[in-house]
């Protein structure tokens, strides 16, 4: 059935690998069950077996991320005393930014005072909160929009402090760590790939209310702990772990057409 469809591209084309990478173990997980429950519904074989061989060759390896913009752009100086709240996600209904602008408007009615980065890319069809926050949030917006240039984008980040998520589907969360490199302490829901990423003090309940307590209560970010916290995710610190996994894959890809490699490893 067609239902099936990318469920079963999805196990074809793990078999036909031979390594299965996948950027967080949320990703993984995800890939496994959904296969795991795909042959639960197949009732004319028994496909069970193909699974272990799927899970064997299966690794987590995170995107890595360069982070060169971020760290050379100079944090502003401000006198404003206002929490700054960054959204940097695609203005897309997956990212729930429905919740995120509910939360807000909810602390502007009760007297609270922030300033608002909201960064991100906007399609053909957007989420009509977009249009209604941006009038009814207007005193506390600092910024409103997409930016294209790399270093005008990193410098919006570092003036921020807070990086939310409402994200509803995430396999990682690129944009919250580049925020997490600039400085911004994250504030993000207690699921998806957020659990393996940032400790329990950095993740909310996962409903409107608790979001709105959660910003209401966040501490200062210590930005050279942020700095440290997305470390592990640059591209400087992987970059030797996608070597490590890809080298070989090539080396025998070119074996089993007859070749070599040279020492720069162009293929001979």
């Amino acid at each position: 059935p067609a239902m099936f469809q990318f469920t079963t591209i999805n196990w074809t084309s793990g078999l036909a690998a031979d390594r299965l990478l996948f950027n967080s173990a949320y990703n993984r997980d995800s890939y496994l069950r959904g296969i795991e429950s795909f042959f639960r519904k197949v009732t004319d074989i028994d496909l069970g077996p193909t699974l272990g061989g799927l899970e064997e060759k299966s690794t987590v390896l995170p995107p890595g991320i360069d982070f060169t913009a971020i760290d050379r752009a100079a944090a502003p100086r401000s006198e404003d005393a206002r929490p700054i709240i960054l959204w940097n996600h695609r203005w897309e209904h997956d990212k729930d930014p429905d919740t995120f602008f509910r939360a807000l408007m909810r602390l502007s009615d009760q007297g609270m005072e922030f300033g608002l980065i909201v960064l991100g890319q906007g399609f053909r069809r957007c989420p009509s909160i977009f249009a209604r926050a941006r009038q009814v949030l207007a005193p506390h917006i600092l910024h409103w929009g997409y930016v294209a240039d790399r270093d005008r984008y990193a410098a919006l980040l570092k003036q921020a402090d807070l990086v939310v998520s409402t994200a509803r589907h995430e396999f990682f969360g690129y944009a919250v760590m580049e925020a997490v490199r600039a400085g911004c302490r994250p504030l993000v829901p207690d699921r998806l790939s957020y659990r393996e990423l940032y400790p329990e003090k950095f993740r909310y309940r996962d409903f409107l209310p608790a979001l709105a307590a959660s910003l209401k209560k966040q501490p200062a970010a210590a930005r050279e702990e942020m700095a440290r916290l997305a470390a592990p995710y640059g591209w400087d610190r992987l970059a030797p772990l996608y070597e490590e996994e890809l080298a070989p894959l090539a080396r025998k890809r070119v074996w089993s057409r007859g070749g070599k490699l040279d020492n720069q490893g162009n293929f001979r």
